[in-house]
């Protein structure tokens, strides 16, 4: 993917979480009140990123049949804490696996972007790539042909939401309308 934006000259800002100690969310809610989230760590940093981009593209390895829990943590938070509109930001899930739990994986991160009406960068098949040991992603002909597709679909639509934004501007936004069901 990072060979087509860096083709098309799309600028890419790239994270990576490794090893770093990431916290999970507690719904604390701090971050409703102070703009940002309670921990300081790369989430509040990660939070000004996406709100200035046009897109965000995930890529998970799959452990014990879902994403890795480091990339779920920073999602909650990310997802939680940042109170910016994120419409029409294109997302992009990918999700890399030995044998089996992509396809859950994907499913689990397509998610985020779902719920906040992002619309979805789509590939020809599931967004997939298999490889146990770091390197071997690169013996997956179909799962780099799919990533590359993945990329050329996102900048395709970040261009035409970019555009329609110009001359349509965004659809009417509803105020959310929260529906609990606890008498």
């Amino acid at each position: 993917m990072v060979k087509i934006f860096n083709k098309e000259d799309v600028e890419i800002d790239t994270y990576q979480i490794g090893a770093k100690p990431i916290r999970g969310c507690m719904a604390c809610n701090y971050c409703y009140e102070h703009k940002e989230c309670v921990f300081k760590d790369d989430v509040n940093d990660l939070a000004k990123r996406l709100e200035a981009s046009d897109g965000l593209v995930i890529v998970s390895p799959v452990y014990y049949g879902s994403a890795n829990g480091s990339i779920i943590s920073i999602l909650d938070r990310l997802f939680y804490s940042s109170h910016f509109d994120k419409r029409f930001k294109v997302g992009a899930a990918f999700a890399v696996a030995r044998r089996a739990g992509t396809t859950a994986t994907f499913d689990e991160l397509n998610k985020y972007f779902t719920i906040n009406q992002m619309p979805v960068a789509s590939g020809r098949y599931w967004n997939n790539g298999f490889g146990r040991e770091q390197g071997q992603i690169e013996q997956d002909e179909e799962g780099l042909q799919n990533a590359r597709v993945v990329a050329r679909n996102m900048i395709f639509l970040m261009k035409a939401i970019k555009d329609a934004k110009e001359k349509y501007g965004l659809p009417e936004k509803e105020e959310t309308k929260y529906t609990h069901f606890i008498k």
